[in-house]
């Protein structure tokens, strides 16, 4: 399949070309058996992507990082998942959610001492924002830090957690005060006193991406590990979503594209009738649908990680990008299982697990339900 040209720049097509030629090689062989055993190969990946860069996309280069933008990020994120799901969704959560908001919010302090060891790949990064009952509203949120003395208090779980058994370094988002203007973000360390790694929560896809539950028993924090300011932990968590959205957005990117990897060879040579099957029009037309599907959702998704790095992106398109890149894979992913038939339903073959993969980001990141209802209350509104 000839390659439409995107005109991203010289730099992201290095950092695609880097990239998918490491997911090729060290990824994509391990992707069946991530999936089938739930494993989260740390250990053969993460320091490896690590000196490839992949981790400090977005960081400045004064703290380890490449300096590159969003739009990078996006492009290495596409080409991980296009590998594996599980992976993209790890790395992501670790690059982006964890990586990121140290890189934007973190003092100097914070950065020197987290950053390196996260962008190496000799740590692990996550996100800890949802709970069991504050999800979609995530300011309902009930874990608690109480100050005493110099340091703070936490009480509480946290649930749905990305990266969780094997996170190094934690951003976690807890309640200081009452409501949106109560909340603070600390940064965590796996050995702190009072802290434990609950029930671990075994999914239908996206397994390898390990997920497990948080739990705070008079979990003691230095005041020093505050991340931005007191009580304005609903800014910070609200700033990060529009990059979360966006850099999440790739993986879908990615899934679609696998999806196609594997449908167009099928159906040159799977013969029925006489004739490949992709001789008939009916399959031409859903190979059509496949790649349409795909390009519209990298325009806008470029577009906006593009728009991000400018300074210039809006809520609700980042919301827009995710929703129509989520929507679109499920659906591409749907149709790579009909193209392959009674194959295309067997594990045999790697399009029933990118179906499960598919539908994690119909949810995760906000859900599409909320996506919508934030669009639409901002162009309503005046938004565009």
């Amino acid at each position: 399949m000839s390659d439409f040209d995107f005109a991203l720049g010289e730099t992201a097509d290095m950092i695609r070309e880097s990239t998918a030629r490491f997911a090729a090689d060290r990824i994509a062989p391990l992707a069946a058996e991530i999936d089938a055993k739930d494993w989260f190969p740390r250990d053969e990946l993460w320091p490896a992507m690590g000196e490839l860069g992949l981790h400090g996309i977005t960081v400045e280069e004064q703290w380890g990082g490449l300096g590159l933008g969003y739009l990078e990020h996006v492009v290495a994120q596409e080409e991980v998942a296009r590998a594996s799901a599980s992976i993209g969704l790890s790395y992501g959560a670790h690059s982006n959610l964890c990586v990121n908001q140290i890189r934007r919010w973190g003092n100097d302090a914070q950065k020197a001492k987290y950053l390196p060891k996260l962008i190496s790949g000799e740590h692990v990064g996550s996100l800890a924002m949802s709970e069991a009952g504050a999800g979609s509203d995530v300011i309902s949120m009930k874990l608690r830090a109480e100050k005493r003395g110099d340091r703070y208090v936490l009480n509480g779980t946290k649930y749905w957690i990305t990266n969780a058994p094997y996170a190094d370094t934690l951003v976690v988002y807890a309640k200081t005060g009452e409501g949106s203007k109560g909340v603070t973000t600390f940064l965590m360390e796996k050995d702190m006193k009072g802290f434990s790694i609950g029930q671990k929560i075994d999914k239908m896809g996206m397994r390898g991406s390990p997920t497990a539950e948080l739990v705070f028993d008079d979990c003691e924090v230095p005041e020093e590990n505050i991340m931005g300011p007191l009580n304005g932990g609903a800014g910070v968590l609200m700033s990060g979503l529009d990059y979360e959205r966006t850099v999440l957005a790739g993986i879908q990117l990615g899934l679609m594209q696998a999806c196609l990897d594997v449908v167009l060879p099928y159906v040159r040579e799977r013969r029925q009738f006489g004739k490949p099957i992709g001789a008939f029009q009916l399959m031409q037309a859903k190979v059509a649908d496949m790649y349409v599907a795909l390009s519209s959702a990298r325009t806008y998704v470029y577009a906006v990680a593009k728009a991000c790095d400018a300074g210039k992106t809006t809520r609700f398109d980042a919301a827009g990008a995710i929703l129509l890149a989520s929507e679109n894979a499920m659906k591409v992913a749907l149709e790579a299982v009909q193209a392959l038939g009674g194959a295309g339903y067997t594990k045999d073959w790697p399009v029933e697990r990118y179906m499960r993969d598919a539908k994690l980001l119909d949810i995760g990141a906000g859900t599409n339900e909320i996506r919508r209802m934030l669009i639409g209350r901002e162009l309503i509104g005046g938004g565009a």
